[in-house]
């Protein structure tokens, strides 16, 4: 099978120094099949606010030329995006995605769905728990946040971390390595031997790698 490789990464420095893109080519390398052939790559590299997603589109036409198949390394976030969605959907190119092989155009506009909806529930849930610790006459800010409003900022907490880029990128490679058996330690390491930090900026350890390899 012919396969022609889509990536993207959010910013230009990104995009420069690799990060990011070289966890997107590990992924594609290690979904390939012995006498599959990869050709050539298309990078995005824009903020995923944008809509237009010109190397996508080179990308779709690059396989329809060559009779290929359109590879992404991650779907998840990608298919957040409309504009994306409707490129796929419309382009009659085939496509598939190392994280999720069975996805369709379908399945895509169902996640993109759920994961609109879900922002949308985190958003309102926060806005009436303020809404109403204000109604009860209470100065907003830290010391008088209830404990079921904690928690919420807990979960919204850690569901960014999930979502940042990079973490997205990383629990993919997680995953495969424990697959192949290797302790977190060992995980931590080969992420931070490929330039990979956390949310925060700071190295991976045992424990950070293990919580990204929690079910979200």
């Amino acid at each position: 099978m012919k396969y022609v490789p889509y990536y993207r990464v959010s910013t230009a420095s990104q995009g420069k120094s690799g990060l990011g893109l070289a966890a997107q080519r590990e992924i594609v390398t290690r979904f390939l099949k012995p006498h599959d052939e990869l050709l050539a790559e298309f990078v995005e590299i824009e903020s995923g606010k944008r809509a237009d997603r010109p190397q996508l589109e080179k990308a779709i036409a690059a396989a329809k030329q060559q009779g290929a198949r359109l590879l992404i390394a991650k779907l998840d976030r990608l298919s957040r995006n409309v504009h994306f969605i409707f490129s796929l959907r419309n382009s009659e190119v085939d496509f598939v995605a190392c994280d999720i092989p069975d996805a369709n155009t379908l399945t895509v506009g169902i996640m993109a769905v759920l994961a609109q909806h879900e922002r949308e529930l985190i958003g309102e849930r926060t806005r009436l728990a303020l809404a109403a610790k204000k109604a009860q006459g209470h100065q907003l800010g830290t010391p008088n946040l209830t404990p079921a409003i904690s928690e919420l900022g807990r979960a919204v907490h850690q569901q960014n971390a999930r979502q940042h880029p990079a973490n997205v990128q990383a629990a993919e490679l997680i995953r495969l390595y424990r697959r192949e058996g290797l302790p977190y330690q060992a995980i931590a390491d080969k992420l931070n031997a490929m330039g990979f930090r956390t949310r925060r900026g700071k190295p991976f350890l045992a424990m950070s790698a293990q919580r990204l390899d929690r079910p979200a």
